[in-house]
């Protein structure tokens, strides 16, 4: 999982989605791995609690390139991001919307062994646009 910020609720909505399936991915031998592009200190410690994986900073951003994707604040006018917020919150997901650099997009990749490459790549349109764990993450890894 490429985390757009450790604070979002949405964000940690897919990390709990995603940590779910930790046990089954085990049993596959693959590891389930968050990366950040920036240490936010207490919101990346807090994080940890909604995802059961190992998590990670780039500092360099390489994953989240080599073109980074970005939107802007006018995705806030997008029904899509207003419903995923809702979805989330009705879960009883917390966190911030605003703390942090939230611009950068993120995603969902599974990589397979040695040189197989990227198995699936999902990349963030919006805020809040997730993959789907069990059909798409779950599916691809077995």
């Amino acid at each position: 999982m490429v985390v757009r910020r450790p604070g979002c609720l949405l964000c940690r909505e897919e990390a709990i989605e995603l940590s779910s399936l930790k046990p089954q991915l085990e049993e596959l031998g693959i590891p389930l791995l968050a990366v950040f592009k920036e240490n936010n200190g207490q919101e990346l410690d807090a994080f940890k609690t909604f995802f059961t994986g190992e998590v990670y900073v780039d500092q360099k951003r390489a994953l989240y390139g080599p073109v980074e994707h970005y939107i802007f604040l006018s995705a806030l006018l997008r029904i899509g991001v207003w419903r995923s917020l809702w979805r989330a919150n009705r879960k009883g997901c917390t966190g911030n919307i605003i703390k942090g650099e939230g611009l950068l997009l993120g995603g969902v990749f599974v990589i397979g062994p040695e040189d197989q490459g990227i198995l699936l790549e999902h990349r963030e349109k919006e805020f809040g646009d997730k993959v789907n764990p069990i059909q798409d993450g779950l599916a691809t890894a077995k």
